[in-house]
């Protein structure tokens, strides 16, 4: 009797470190919530892709939890995040502000069994699980670049519009930009500047009229961020510059149609958000079932959009690409404008 009054306590500690231990806590019911962080509030890309991603969980009878900071950086997200493993959720899919920075909350994350997808902008692979990039790097960078060489003619200064300086999806399409613009074909282009409005209308605007008083003889700005060409395409045409500043880069059609139409961006680039949200649902969804693992060869069920292969990215991690980029121009605007 005296042994088993010495053993009991023990016993009742091992259960306890095994409960309030991070990462050894007790699975009783397996959790059918999903999140989705994007980079800040009040981001219409944002709001899209969340939509696609909400669509894809519920179709397979989950729960999803929408969040976003009001300013697009990590400390905002890291909070967020935080808040997301208290309530153990089964996955987190987030656009991430910094490619680096969310490193160790994430890892926390993963020790609670939480999976951990990127889309849009991705975080470094230690951090993650797969990310879903919207469409080929080196194929973006090098349609931007020769999207500008069109529309200067071939030859003057340009200058670039991006969203945060840390963003990785903004960074990667500029360094494929900066080492595309070194061949031949584009010796006469001149990158002047590149400029950061931190996907917020008010900087991105401010940032633009910088740009236009600092280099009188700029020809084209591209934008990389459907904040920032919505923005730039505005202070164009408030400032009668149409045909002298031509913008291009990537947007939302509900956003630019009246841009495309008055010709202060010939055309530019996109793909559809919602699909791309939709697809991270998908990838998140088989993460969390175990279908996957996230390593290069895995394959799930896309829903709607097919089959997808998980393929090695160019960062050492995986990733999975939705498609090629969509040019939206003014004979199919009016197509798209009422669809996102």
């Amino acid at each position: 009797m005296n042994k088993m009054k010495r053993v009991l306590p023990f016993l009742m500690a091992v259960v306890l470190v095994s409960v309030f231990l991070p990462g050894c806590a007790p699975k009783t019911e397996a959790s059918n919530t999903h999140a989705v962080v994007f980079k800040s509030t009040g981001n219409p890309f944002g709001e899209k892709l969340m939509d696609g991603f909400e669509a894809a969980i519920t179709e397979k009878g989950g729960t999803v939890i929408r969040r976003a900071p009001d300013l697009p950086t990590a400390e905002a997200q890291i909070q967020i995040i935080e808040q997301l493993i208290a309530q153990k959720v089964a996955s987190i899919t987030i656009s991430a502000n910094d490619y680096d920075a969310l490193q160790p909350v994430l890892t926390n994350a993963k020790a609670a069994d939480i999976q951990i997808v990127t889309a849009d902008s991705s975080v470094n692979p230690a951090s993650r699980s797969v990310h879903i990039n919207q469409a080929d790097t080196q194929l973006i960078g090098e349609t931007l670049v020769e999207a500008a060489f069109d529309q200067a003619g071939g030859s003057g200064e340009i200058a670039i519009l991006s969203a945060t300086s840390q963003a990785s999806n903004q960074n990667a399409w500029i360094a494929v930009m900066e080492e595309t613009l070194k061949q031949p074909k584009y010796a006469n282009l001149n990158l002047v500047k590149i400029a950061y409005g931190d996907d917020l209308r008010d900087k991105s605007t401010s940032e633009t009229e910088g740009l236009i008083a600092s280099y009188p003889n700029l020809k084209v700005i591209v934008a990389p961020t459907t904040v920032g060409i919505a923005a730039a395409a505005k202070v164009i045409t408030d400032r009668n510059l149409i045909g002298t500043v031509k913008i291009t880069g990537l947007g939302l059609p509900s956003e630019m149609a009246d841009y495309i139409t008055n010709g202060s961006c010939p055309y530019m680039f996109l793909w559809n958000p919602i699909d791309l949200g939709y697809l991270a649902g998908y990838a998140a969804l088989a993460l969390a079932g175990d279908t996957i693992t996230g390593a290069a060869g895995d394959q799930f069920d896309g829903g709607k959009l097919g089959s997808y292969t998980v393929v090695n990215a160019s960062d050492g991690g995986t990733e999975v690409i939705l498609g090629p980029p969509f040019k939206f121009d003014a004979a199919n605007i009016n197509d798209w404008k009422d669809v996102y």
